[in-house]
């Protein structure tokens, strides 16, 4: 009798017990970040949020969506004043001279007179500080030869990144029919400044500096990016607002060995905007970890060959390679896979392979490969001593 008592007390016990929790909301680990998610951008139109080495997309919202960039066009402009530098095509001590044209812009500018001269570096600090449109036009005609040139330089280059839904008619971003990009364009377009041309942003960090400084004309130059004075870490990159494109902004954060890139576009307001960029950014950092796992100019592998010199010779790989995991996730099985074109080295410290990277079964990179050393052919003398050294070493 107490057995079967025993028996319907436990029944009942459990079903209350069910009942009761059938009524509390339990979220899964998941779903709260999800939620967390999908409350990052509300009143930008487009947005999204990457890091940059390994190119991952963390957040997105319609980022695929080509909209009117505005002035986050001057990021090509920036990236294409700079290798024209490293190239030797222009130099920042350069003194370069504002054409009727370039005087003529409207919206932002440092109010250029036609025939007026400035250091190549002013006018840089102008654009990345300022955003100023007549000394983006300078330095296209300057570096191009002409804006139309230029433009289909900045296309070119574009193309080249990987951006598949921009189209440049301009320099500066003033509204122009078909002048248009997507925020996924404008991550990669960031996110190859940050690679490849970091020195960018020890100007675009700047808050406030002047041009024309020692001159009755001096002129204030005050960042449009309020992030950078505000924010620690944030040390770029462009915004971007008209009438048509609405507010944007191009943002990138540096904390803790990390960089994050955020992209709003057609915010309704400076403030929303500057605000939905920084919940991206927070997100990244306190939810992301970057892990390392080749660092540029690692040794992959050493090798031996008598008919060079040094005849024993190191392959190294060309880039940082990283995986981006969320905090506490541990690192997974990494392979490669080596291609090595041993019968035709390079001499010149140039490209000698590739390697592809896995990560978990799925290719994550494929960097390239460079012998360390400088290579040389080796003379016949110089094969027969290493020959013959070979030979007295296994005779040992």
């Amino acid at each position: 009798m107490n057995t079967k008592i025993t028996r319907i007390f436990s029944a009942i016990l459990v079903g209350l017990i069910f009942a009761i929790f059938s009524f509390i909301d339990i979220p899964a680990q998941d779903n709260r970040a999800g939620e967390e998610e999908a409350q990052l951008v509300t009143d930008g139109k487009s947005a999204i949020l990457i890091e940059p080495t390994t190119f991952a997309v963390i957040y997105e919202k319609n980022a695929d969506d080509r909209r009117h960039p505005a002035s986050m066009t001057k990021i090509m402009t920036m990236i294409l004043i700079m290798e024209a530098v490293k190239k030797g095509v222009i130099s920042f001590d350069d003194t370069l001279y504002a054409s009727e044209y370039a005087s003529s812009m409207g919206g932002t500018n440092i109010y250029l007179e036609p025939g007026e001269g400035m250091k190549a570096e002013d006018l840089f600090k102008s654009i990345a500080i300022n955003s100023a449109n007549d000394s983006s036009v300078v330095f296209a005609e300057a570096i191009g030869g002409s804006v139309g040139n230029f433009v289909r330089m900045m296309n070119n280059k574009a193309k080249e990144i990987g951006c598949v839904g921009t189209t440049f008619k301009n320099p500066h971003g003033l509204p122009e029919a078909g002048h248009l990009s997507t925020a996924r364009d404008m991550a990669l377009m960031g996110a190859y400044l940050v690679n490849n041309h970091p020195e960018i942003l020890e100007y675009t960090k700047i808050y406030e500096d002047y041009v024309r400084e020692d001159t009755d004309k001096r002129f204030w130059l005050v960042n449009t990016n309020k992030l950078v004075r505000f924010v620690e870490g944030v040390d770029g990159i462009k915004t971007g607002w008209t009438n048509e494109a609405g507010y944007c902004l191009t943002a990138t954060i540096c904390r803790d060995n990390k960089r994050f890139i955020a992209v709003v576009m057609g915010g309704s307001s400076a403030k929303t905007r500057n605000q939905e960029i920084m919940q991206m950014l927070n997100y990244a950092l306190g939810t992301y970890d970057v892990h390392n796992i080749y660092k540029k100019d690692q040794v992959i592998a050493t090798y031996e060959d008598v008919s060079v010199y040094p005849a024993k010779y190191n392959v190294i790989i060309t880039e940082d390679v990283n995986v981006l995991l969320k905090k506490g996730d541990k690192l997974k099985k990494i392979t490669v896979e080596k291609n090595i074109d041993y019968k035709n080295l390079p001499y010149d410290n140039k490209k000698v392979g590739t390697m592809k990277i896995y990560y978990d079964g799925e290719l994550i990179k494929e960097a390239d490969l460079a012998v360390k050393e400088e290579l040389k052919k080796a003379g016949y003398f110089k094969v027969f001593w290493e020959v013959l050294k070979e030979i007295l070493l296994v005779s040992k």
